[in-house]
């Protein structure tokens, strides 16, 4: 089968430079390019781009050393290097006339049977190969990223009827498994999926904010967490976006769209929109936006501006009428609120959700394509059609009409029904014309939802769960919130284990769905237990942490765990102990518990120095180990990404990393399967610690950073407690130390600082502003 081995990004600007980043952050070598410079050195706007990439917050690059794989140039003197190249991308200036000057260019250059696609946000790919020979027009498509490139997971596909077959499937699986993006093939129509609600859903909050003088503060209160949508609601996602792309895209969408198109009732170029733009209040990548920080006083103050007199005033934090995540009766009582908030969240998601249903069949058939065109493009949580059968589609129909508003076919079609049902264990989705059809998983993807839909758990507690995944593995999911942990999980883990030994059942995978894989311990408990000074009950927990810990390292069976997004303290522990990391590429993960006032309790100093100490690359002698595990947490280092974490150690060099998050507990059930065939468990390990001659040096090097004033005292107190262990207490370095008197050490030092008032304090801070305390 063919396959791309080589890239070139033609347009080196924010979406150009981002599209090669992630082509980089798979492995594949790529050309970027951009018009030749005026200066002596031709590729500098290329290598210009280079150097923003290495610099951006937040990282367009996985690792820095991906940038090796960029090669910056330029289109006067290098397109013949095309030739080389199994996929071209252009993302230029959003003109047909300038795209397709520069695709005759890449015309006369390339190997025949290359893929040549645009970025275009804006056009339809009937514009841009109207009159361009028959030969290019059969390896050319539309492909959409979403910025930026490397986090928003939606890749939106337009193929023609011309299109090879062959290389759409060949991009698709490209685009799915190397740079893990959701791909969804859409119809040659303007704005294609994403674009087409959220563009009208974004113009919908702008307009009705104005015409009802709705603050946008209450604005973005309203449309935002009630619904499933990201805290900064519209406004602040209008900051983030750009405000100054807004106007080109919704002048494109109005002199394109059907006349009887609903958007053409919102249309509108504010007064006040254009100032700010001809102002430089262009969102965050100018002075500001809608929002911004005023720091005239010294201090940081966030304002927002007042969308009637387009004065400025300090942000205040309006709650909506509803709390909590999304429900049938929260979301009706909001809808049908009398208030402001209610009235503003009928006009911007009910007129929403009904034009997304309105799009069906005529942009798409498939519902489930325009919920992940906004869960995937807009960081949605649930879908529009997901939240219609939050809300009722009987209840929505019921409520347009009385408000004498058009009803969509489909939810005429669905009636009292749902969208999305489970029908004897079988996930199915509704279509207009045929009914109900299955649901079905791209191959080589396995969804826990499906696993949930086909029975009831194994086993259950209030903060985790154990599912059978089929072939004799189990998966152990935590869902308590941000999915910390808790006596309930470290039972749940305890369970499992006894189940697996206990059964016919081969190995153990820990993964959930959830965005993060685990924050840690809930540090609630120690705050609470530090108050009423039960240091028993801290030392039960930290106990039976180490024990359970110890007993998923060791146990009969192995242990995959499948991390993504935060993996943190004590999650990261979890990964530390587990035979083997399926690791999702956006995994964020360390040893934080320095920041909080503590040090790793459940054996991450004792896991840490093993990896470091037993590395094919380690320098020899104790010192090397214990100098870098003490940087690591002692500085709360975090891991930005799943290569990181693979150079911080926390994986190993055989661990797996998956860039497309669908494909993650497939990959690591097919993982515990292979370990599982001649599996054995660890032997016990021992490393050989300076004892007292290494900690001094590292209580040394603390002092001096507190004397350069770039450590606090706590900081220091906190550091020699660390330093303690990792040196391995009143170790000779003639005699290993073994990991129980590690973990005595691990113990020693927490229990130590539990009783420390100034500890507490950066506990209870944490707790109160989710940021670290430096005292």
């Amino acid at each position: 089968m063919r396959s791309i081995d080589k890239v070139a990004v033609i347009g080196a600007g924010v979406m150009g430079a981002g599209i090669a980043a992630q082509i980089s952050n798979a492995g594949v070598p790529v050309l970027l390019f951009d018009r030749v410079s005026d200066g002596d050195d031709p590729d500098a706007i290329a290598r210009g781009a280079l150097t923003r990439l290495a610099k951006s917050n937040p990282a367009a690059l996985m690792h820095p050393s991906n940038a090796k794989l960029i090669t910056p140039l330029n289109t006067r003197d290098d397109l013949g290097q095309l030739a080389e190249c199994d996929w071209i991308i252009e993302a230029i200036l959003e003109e047909v006339s300038v795209k397709q000057s520069l695709y005759r260019k890449i015309q006369e250059v390339r190997t025949p049977g290359s893929l040549v696609s645009s970025n275009t946000s804006t056009l339809c790919r009937a514009q841009l190969v109207d009159g361009m020979p028959e030969e290019f027009t059969r390896e050319f498509m539309i492909t959409h990223f979403f910025n930026p490139p490397r986090y928003m997971r939606l890749l939106e596909l337009v193929a023609g009827e011309e299109t090879s077959a062959e290389l759409v499937s060949l991009v698709s699986h490209f685009c799915d498994e190397k740079l893990g993006k959701g791909v969804l093939n859409c119809r040659d129509t303007p704005g294609f999926l994403a674009n087409r609600i959220g563009i009208f859903w974004l113009q919908c909050a702008v307009v009705q904010a104005m015409q009802q003088g709705i603050s946008i503060e209450l604005a973005d209160a309203v449309i935002s967490r009630p619904f499933g949508i990201p805290k900064t609601g519209v406004f602040g996602l209008l900051d983030m976006v750009g405000l100054d792309l807004m106007p080109h895209v919704l002048s494109s969408l109005e002199k394109s769209l059907a006349a009887t198109d609903p958007f053409h009732a919102i249309y509108r170029e504010p007064e006040l929109l254009n100032k700010m733009i001809a102002e430089g209040y262009i969102g965050r990548k100018g002075k500001g936006g809608f929002y911004r920080l005023n720091t005239e006083s010294g201090i940081k103050v966030k304002e927002a501006i007042d969308l009637q007199t387009g004065n400025y005033a300090r942000a205040m934090r309006p709650k909506p009428p509803v709390k909590g995540k999304p429900a049938r009766n929260k979301l009706r009582k909001l809808l049908s609120d009398k208030g402001d908030a209610g009235a503003y969240a009928w006009s911007v998601m009910a007129s929403t959700l009904s034009y997304a249903a309105s799009l069906v069949p005529d942009v798409s058939e498939d519902i489930e394509a325009i919920d992940l065109a906004m869960k995937l493009g807009y960081n949605w949580k649930y879908g529009p059609f997901e939240l219609i059968d939050q809300l009722g589609a009987g209840w929505l129909c019921q409520e347009l009409q009385a408000r004498v508003e058009a009803v969509p076919p489909i939810l005429k079609a669905v009636g009292e029904g749902h969208f999305y049902r489970n029908s004897g264990g079988v996930r199915e989705i509704f279509t207009l014309h045929h009914g109900y059809r299955r649901l079905e998983p791209l191959p080589g993807v396995l969804l826990l939802e499906d696993i949930k839909a086909a029975g009831a758990p194994v086993l259950k507690n209030p903060s985790a769960s154990l599912w059978d995944i089929g072939d004799g593995v189990l998966c152990l999911e935590f869902h308590s919130k941000m999915n910390s942990l808790n006596l309930w999980s470290l039972s749940m883990m305890e369970r499992a284990i006894k189940k697996i030994e206990h059964s016919d059942f081969r190995a153990l995978v820990i993964y959930n769905d959830g965005s993060n894989f685990s924050v840690g311990a809930n540090i609630g408990l120690l705050a609470i237990a530090a108050r009423l000074r039960a240091y028993p009950f801290i030392d039960y927990v930290i106990r039976r942490g180490q024990r359970v810990y110890q007993a998923l390292k060791f146990a009969p069976f192995p242990v995959v765990s499948a991390p993504s997004g935060m993996a943190l303290g004590g999650g990261c522990e979890l990964l530390l102990h587990s035979d083997a990391i399926v690791a999702h590429a956006e995994t964020y993960t360390g040893l934080v518990e320095v920041g909080v006032g503590i040090i790793p309790g459940w054996g991450g100093c004792k896991e840490m120095l093993g990896r470091w100490a037993q590395a094919p690359d380690a320098a020899r002698g104790p010192m090397p180990a214990v100098t870098k595990v003490f940087e690591l947490i002692g500085m709360a280092k975090v891991a930005k990404s799943a290569a990181e974490a693979k150079e911080m150690k926390i994986l190993r060099p055989t661990d797996s990393i998956i860039m497309n998050r669908q494909r993650l507990l497939a990959d690591a059930k097919t993982r515990a399967l292979e370990l599982a065939r001649d599996y054995q468990a660890p032997e016990p390990v021992t490393i050989s610690l300076p004892g007292q001659s290494g900690k001094i040096p590292l209580d040394l090097m603390v002092a001096g950073l507190h004397r350069s004033a770039k450590a606090t005292s706590q900081d220091q107190v906190i550091c020699e407690a660390l330093s303690g262990v990792l040196s391995g207490g009143d170790a000779d370095m003639t005699e290993p130390v073994t990991e129980e008197r590690l973990l005595e050490l691990e113990r020693e030092a927490f229990h130590r600082l539990s009783r420390d008032p100034e500890s507490i304090k950066r506990v209870n801070h944490m707790l109160k502003t989710g940021k670290p305390l430096r005292n």
